[in-house]
């Protein structure tokens, strides 16, 4: 059933698609500031419990990097109501499952149960906010499966410093320059009252959103809320620091060695606008038409046509402050990282140069289209993008209206966004080569 109507709605018009996902939510904040979004939906018996937190990676002393990323984990070992190690088997055992997330920006938590286990699921958030136990053992415990987690992403994985290279090189004041996983050896610096006054600052009522979507009776909902979540104290307010970066004028080089690879690798990294901004869905178009699938641009010329590259893509990081747009290319001999650069960059200038057609420009707004139906299609991705939209870009209902935004860019409009930020002297040019085992 959710692929057929994933195959149905890259035919919708924009009119049809919008109606057929327009999503209802009732939003509210209680006394302690929590704010509050329920959205009902009796279609499946299944109910999602989400409370996302306004902190992230970028929420960081420099010397302790990792911490927001640290609690995704650590904030599961317990509370005073529920022992060590039982987390996870109470919600299984009353037939849930449930995950975490962290990013730059924010850190979220999910349990999805049957209808009938919404109280049970909105106990839990409400003990992780209230009475977290945060003691050595947990803390030694969660430091030894994050080292391991970074052995097994990063120090161990092929490419896997890409993106910590890229962040230290892109970013000089704002922390995004370093990795939602941080610093090993900074976690094992830090003192148990260190972890004990981060939580104490961020994990409280009025620096979270608290989303309950799917099958539930709204009137018992309300109640359970103010009975669990309003008796939380309002945390001080958090002073958050604005970090600006100078715009990059001049091409920055770099090169890393990773010994975990045998082809190298051509990276050109570009500093983008916020993710709230109209210029970043402009990219989101601009990076599709490049690099999104076998039928891109790039792909197809550089790959398909000219075999000049084993691979060719990007990753696209939207982020609340900053975003940066990545593309990549593994070299097929004889070609070089400079061939593939150069071809890289006549397609950029195309762009900047030359209007897309409206034949391409229906294709790029019917994937849009799909990826909307998409995103909205279960409860969980509804949840994350109700708690998305007011925490991050602060309002709701760009869960309905963004879509339309971007029926509205213009091929003009993606010509001088890519004239604006995809220069040559705009971006870190990155060498990324397998370790010279005939200097060791």
């Amino acid at each position: 059933m959710k692929k057929s109507i994933m195959a149905l709605s890259a035919t919708l018009l924009l009119g049809g698609a919008v109606s057929a996902q327009k999503v209802v939510f009732e939003e509210y904040t209680l006394d302690n500031g929590l704010h509050v979004i329920l959205q009902n939906d009796p279609s499946a018996p299944v109910v999602i419990t989400s409370v996302m937190y306004h902190v992230g990676a970028k929420n960081e002393n420099p010397e302790r990097t990792g911490f927001a990323h640290f609690f995704e984990h650590l904030l599961f070992e317990g509370t005073e109501n529920i022992k060590r190690g039982e987390w996870f088997k109470i919600v299984t055992g009353n037939g849930g499952t449930n995950n975490a997330n962290t990013t730059e920006d924010r850190t979220y938590y999910y349990e999805v149960f049957p209808s009938n286990n919404l109280e049970l699921g909105l106990w839990m958030e409400a003990e992780r906010m209230l009475h977290p136990v945060i003691n050595q053992i947990g803390v030694d415990t969660q430091n030894e499966v994050v080292k391991e987690e970074k052995r097994l992403r990063y120090d161990n994985s092929p490419y896997g410093q890409l993106i910590p290279e890229v962040k230290k090189k892109m970013f000089k004041n704002h922390p995004y320059r370093w990795t939602t996983i941080g610093s090993m050896d900074h976690l094992d610096a830090a003192k148990l009252d260190e972890f004990k006054e981060f939580n104490n600052k961020f994990y409280v009522p009025n620096n979270a959103v608290l989303v309950v979507a799917g099958d539930f009776n709204k009137n018992q909902a309300k109640e359970w809320i103010q009975k669990y979540f309003g008796v939380i104290k309002k945390g001080a307010t958090i002073d958050r620091e604005t970090f600006t970066e100078e715009p990059i004028t001049q091409t920055i080089k770099s090169k890393f060695e990773d010994p975990n690879i045998q082809i190298p690798m051509v990276v050109a990294s570009y500093r983008t606008p916020s993710m709230k901004t109209r210029d970043a869905r402009v990219l989101d178009f601009i990076s599709t038409i490049l690099s999104d699938g076998k039928s891109s641009r790039l792909y197809k010329k550089i790959v398909d046509d000219k075999k000049m590259a084993l691979q060719i893509g990007a990753f696209s990081y939207s982020q609340e402050d900053y975003g940066t747009y990545i593309l990549y290319g593994l070299p097929q001999a004889p070609s070089t990282a400079e061939n593939i650069l150069a071809e890289i960059d006549s397609e950029i200038v195309k762009l900047q140069t030359e209007l897309i057609s409206e034949k391409e420009l229906k294709k790029l707004q019917n994937k849009y289209d799909n990826q909307y139906v998409n995103s909205n299609s279960t409860i969980e991705g509804i949840a994350e993008n109700l708690a998305t939209f007011h925490l991050l870009y602060k309002d709701v209902n760009l869960i309905n209206t963004e879509i339309e935004m971007y029926h509205t860019i213009t091929p003009e409009e993606i010509r001088a966004v890519a004239k604006k930020y995809l220069n040559p002297n705009q971006r870190l040019v990155l060498d990324y080569v397998p370790t010279d085992k005939s200097n060791n």
